[in-house]
C-alpha cells in the first residue's frame, strides 16, 4: 500500500460518520415496545405518507376523526406484534390504553 493510499484511508476513517448519525431523523420502520396488562405490544412507524393516509382515511365527512376507523388503521398498520383486530380485543384487556399509546407513538413520529 502506498503512502498516498494510507493517507487517504486514514482520512476516510477519520471522517467516517456512523449511519445513525448521518440520518438522526430516520423514522420509517422505527419501533417501540410497550407492556399493557402483561402483554408486550410492538409499534412500528409506517412512514410519513402512510401516517398521513391513516389520518385522512379516518376522517368523517365533517372532518372529525372516527375512533373506530382510526383504531382499525392503528391495528392494521402500527401495532405489529401481536397482530390485533376487533376479535382480539373481545378476548383481551387494555384496548383503550394500547390504542392511546399507539396514537401517541404515531403522533410523536409524525411531528
Amino acid at each position: 500500500m502506498t503512502e498516498k493510499t494510507k493517507t487517504i484511508k486514514a482520512v476516510e476513517a477519520k471522517n467516517s460518520i456512523p449511519e445513525e448519525e448521518k440520518t438522526p431523523l430516520k423514522k420509517f420502520g422505527k419501533q417501540e415496545t410497550v407492556t399493557v396488562e402483561d402483554v408486550e405490544y410492538k409499534f412500528q412507524f409506517p412512514g410519513i405518507r402512510k401516517a398521513q393516509q391513516i389520518l385522512d382515511a379516518s376522517k368523517m365527512l365533517n372532518g372529525v376523526i372516527s375512533d373506530e376507523a382510526y383504531n382499525h388503521q392503528l391495528m392494521e398498520t402500527v401495532i405489529v406484534e401481536p397482530k390485533t383486530n376487533w376479535d382480539y380485543w373481545d378476548e383481551n384487556a387494555g384496548y383503550r390504553e394500547v390504542m392511546a399509546l399507539a396514537d401517541n407513538f404515531l403522533g410523536r413520529l409524525l411531528n
